[in-house]
């Protein structure tokens, strides 16, 4: 006879509900253990406006080594003692790395934009030029 899921002993049901609840109430003192290191918060918002500047796009290896930089801060956060003392220091360099990966962007941005605006004035010279010998 197959027995259903429905015929678990109640010792089982009383220890997925256990670490139901402990899964459920450890998130928010994870997510606070993170967010509580202002180093931490620092990285994040340097990794978000780096996402802003469009850094996937013009400088894809800095925010990628900014975003595993923060992710590797965010698990020394979480193991013991000697790893949070990393914390500080791995999230500094994560932030770092992405207002690099930010200014890079900007730059290449900007001077996509200087492109734009030369061949403009060319393309004005051009047409000017053209009509004064008419």
């Amino acid at each position: 006879m197959n027995r259903s899921f429905a015929h678990f002993p109640e010792f089982l049901h009383a220890v997925v509900a256990a670490t139901l609840f402990a899964v459920t109430l450890a998130a928010p003192v994870r997510a606070q253990v993170v967010t509580a290191v202002p180093e931490l918060q620092a990285a994040q918002q340097a990794v978000g406006r780096a996402d802003r500047a469009d850094a996937d796009q013009y400088a894809p290896d800095l925010i990628a080594a900014a975003r595993q930089t923060l992710s590797q801060a965010q698990a020394a956060a979480m193991g013991d003692r000697r790893q949070r003392k990393l914390v500080p220091q791995l999230a500094q360099r994560a932030a770092v790395e992405a207002d690099l990966a930010r200014a890079r962007s900007e730059e290449a941005a900007t001077s996509a934009r200087l492109q734009q605006r030369r061949g403009e004035v060319a393309e004005l010279k051009r047409k000017l030029g053209m009509e004064e010998t008419q």
